[in-house]
């Protein structure tokens, strides 16, 4: 139980990270948490990655908007988080007249949530508002995730094999989602 606690600390300390510096593959350690879960045959430990990756995603979240609304377009710039200006501006036009939406929406799309994020701080969104999107937004990412990473698990006898599978299975839809992403924005902007 206390190596159980240790990685599920861990978890949360690596999704959190990842959610301040996103260049951490944070759903590949969530998908992976469950992937061990699975083969260890305790459906409580699922839902305690579930928990752990997305209190880690939560929190880092909070700092990141933190950031955002503190340091503004100059910290964004400095940090290359700000990018394209167009698409911020849709982003910020789509976030006043759904906010929820946006927000749940933003952390299941591949590279969705640095711009929302920053859109919502640009825009002013109300720390309430943000605190209470957010919450639900997290617990449906670590879901989706886990739910990669236990079919990974269930499909291959070995724990590293699902966790492999777990991450690829992650790869090919991040890059799925990107190309239809840019595609889409060539379509539309022609």
């Amino acid at each position: 139980m206390i190596a159980t606690l240790g990685a599920l600390a861990w978890l949360f300390a690596v999704v959190c990270f990842g959610a301040i510096i996103p260049v951490v593959p944070t759903g590949a350690a969530v998908s992976s948490g469950a992937a061990l879960a699975f083969h260890e045959h305790h459906p409580v430990t699922i839902a305690l990655v579930i928990a752990a990756g997305a209190a880690g995603a939560y929190a880092g979240d909070l700092v990141m908007y933190a950031m955002c609304r503190f340091g503004g377009e100059q910290l964004a710039r400095r940090l290359r988080w700000l990018r394209d200006e167009e698409h911020l501006a849709s982003v910020k036009e789509r976030l006043k007249a759904h906010e929820i939406q946006v927000l749940l929406v933003s952390r299941l799309i591949p590279g969705g949530r640095v711009p929302v994020l920053l859109a919502a701080a640009f825009a002013g969104l109300s720390w309430r508002t943000f605190v209470s999107a957010n919450l639900p937004a997290c617990a449906l990412w670590s879901v989706v995730y886990a739910a990669i990473g236990v079919a990974g698990g269930s499909i291959f006898p070995q724990p590293w094999q699902g966790i492999v599978a777990a991450i690829a299975l992650i790869l090919v839809v991040n890059q799925a989602v990107s190309w239809w992403t840019k595609r889409r924005s060539a379509a539309a902007s022609t």
